[in-house]
């Protein structure tokens, strides 16, 4: 007799029906699983055993057959457990039930406990689509699958509890989805920075329309306390968005046991040590990186000329595409990637380069040399340049209440609600994403405002990818005046944003 139930498969973004198929028949007592399994499915064998045995059921003596279908896709990791010991039990006529509608997921221990396992939200969407009706998972993973309307998702405790269930007894309640929480969760906020006008306004641009950043300051003058403190100005996310962002970090495993849906914008703040593959993805099966990892939200790069020159250049196409393409010998994996880049770094290696007061100790060519790692290519993909100034005792000792995170933030939602009302419908939601050919339909320019840019154009040399972001900034900060047009004061305030690179890039000595 062969026994089927039904798992999933993951691989990349994209989950697979998986079928469990199990024969038992004469021979020699044996245990094989086939199907193209890695060492974790295939250590398996060893944890069904064990749980049968701990949970009260036989373990056949028999010559055990069990194919992982279609058998031309890796299957890996421990989330087959489950589904194995269950066709395992119907084969040898213990369980007797029918399973054609559930599919069932976990990990399990020793003595029949359920483990969590990775990835179970982009499998419980799956299981929707292919058209089953139950999903069996750890109670972990319960509140997660529960995301998905239309599927019933039921926690399980361990295998007897299933068990129970399965056979008419005891039934386990099915997972409601988790009420929403507060969407800005206490976060460190804007009144605590003093000073520092500018960089403020221009991280209010940046929030508003998803803009990259670059912020150049010395030592001490706030870069990382401001940086920090933006995900408390970043607007609401959209069911949409935050789907996509927990189904990625259900991926990587780096949902919260029990967890739901992301409530806040992801903030992604790796060392400047990580490896290429650590930023953009890897490893044998693909794995999100971080630049994925901050998908619908920000990825910041303290000292960012201390990153390897390979792993700052891997983020020129993500930041153009949105997207990042790993490519393996057993095939290729895509993830979304659209996040808002936020750098800081120093205007050379002492760090006093251009302060008002402290001497810089750095020759010219330690300076030319240390600013140089950033590429002329990515510094033309940074929308904003920001000259961070270090802040006076007197705006320091103020005892003048800052502005809020909460006050700044209203505005970033205004300026977001104009730009998803404008682009409703034509697949981008903000202007950092405006494709070229829809550039000058979401962009018009006054008369007044098209001087400023041509003339801007001309004295800076500006490249074509420069003035699209200039374009780009100034409808984001016409969207914060409420304006339609984009006007010469809003150009204006663009061209700002592009000076770091004239001013530091070229000789300055």
């Amino acid at each position: 007799m062969v026994a089927k139930t039904h798992s999933m498969g993951l691989y990349g973004m994209n989950a697979f029906p998986v079928e469990v198929e199990t024969d038992l028949s004469a021979g020699l007592p044996a245990f094989e699983i086939v199907g193209l399994p890695d060492m974790a499915v295939k250590e398996s064998r060893d944890r069904v055993r064990a749980a049968l045995k701990n949970c009260g059921f036989d373990f056949p003596v028999s010559r055990i057959t069990m194919n992982l279908a279609p058998a031309d896709k890796r299957k890996e990791g421990p989330m087959y457990d489950l589904p194995l010991l269950l066709s395992l039990l119907q084969a040898s006529r213990q369980l007797l039930c029918d399973l054609s509608d559930a599919v069932f997921l976990g990990e399990l221990s020793l003595s029949g406990q359920l483990r969590r396992v990775r990835g179970v939200l982009p499998m419980a969407a799956m299981a929707k689509e292919a058209g089953f009706k139950r999903l069996f998972v750890p109670e972990a993973n319960a509140l997660e699958g529960a995301v998905i309307q239309g599927l019933e998702v039921y926690p399980v405790r361990d295998v007897p509890q299933l068990a129970a269930h399965l056979q008419g007894g005891t039934q386990i309640p099915a997972a409601l989805p988790a009420e929403a929480g507060e969407a800005f969760l206490p976060l460190p906020d804007f009144a605590d920075v003093k000073g520092q006008a500018l960089a403020k306004r221009a991280l209010e641009i940046a929030a508003s329309g998803s803009h990259s950043v670059l912020l150049l300051g010395a030592p001490g003058s706030g870069k990382s306390m401001m940086a920090k403190r933006l995900p408390s100005i970043l607007p609401d996310m959209t069911f949409q968005e935050a789907l996509e962002a927990t189904m990625i970090h259900s991926i990587a495993g780096q949902l919260e046991a029990g967890g739901s849906l992301l409530q806040s914008r992801p903030f992604r703040s790796p060392h400047h040590t990580i490896s290429t593959a650590g930023l953009s993805g890897g490893g044998t099966v693909p794995r999100p990186g971080e630049i994925s990892l901050a998908h619908n939200g920000v990825l910041f790069l303290d000292e960012f000329p201390e990153f390897s020159r390979a792993a700052m250049e891997v983020l020129r196409q993500p930041m153009e595409d949105g997207v990042v393409t790993i490519s393996r010998v057993g095939g290729n994996a895509s993830y979304p990637c659209r996040f808002m880049l936020v750098a800081a770094m120093n205007p050379c290696p002492c760090g006093y380069f251009g302060h008002p007061s402290r001497p810089c100790t750095c020759s010219p060519r330690a300076v030319d040399r240390y600013l140089g790692r950033i590429s002329g290519p990515l510094l033309d993909r940074m929308d904003l340049h920001v000259e961070v100034m270090p802040v006076e005792f007197e705006e320091l000792s103020s005892q003048e209440e800052c502005e809020s995170s909460a006050q700044v933030r209203a505005r970033v939602n205004a300026a977001r609600k104009r730009q998803t009302e404008r682009y409703e419908g034509l697949g981008f939601a903000c202007n950092a994403e405006i494709p070229p050919n829809r550039l000058r339909q979401a962009c018009p320019t006054t008369q007044e405002g098209e001087r400023l840019l041509r003339r801007a154009f001309e004295k800076f040399g500006f490249s074509a990818r420069s003035y699209e972001r200039v374009l780009k900034v100034a409808r984001t900060i016409a969207d914060l005046d409420g304006c339609e047009k984009i006007d010469a004061s809003h150009a204006a305030e663009a061209v700002q944003y592009r000076t770091l690179d004239r001013k530091y890039w070229l000789k300055a000595f």
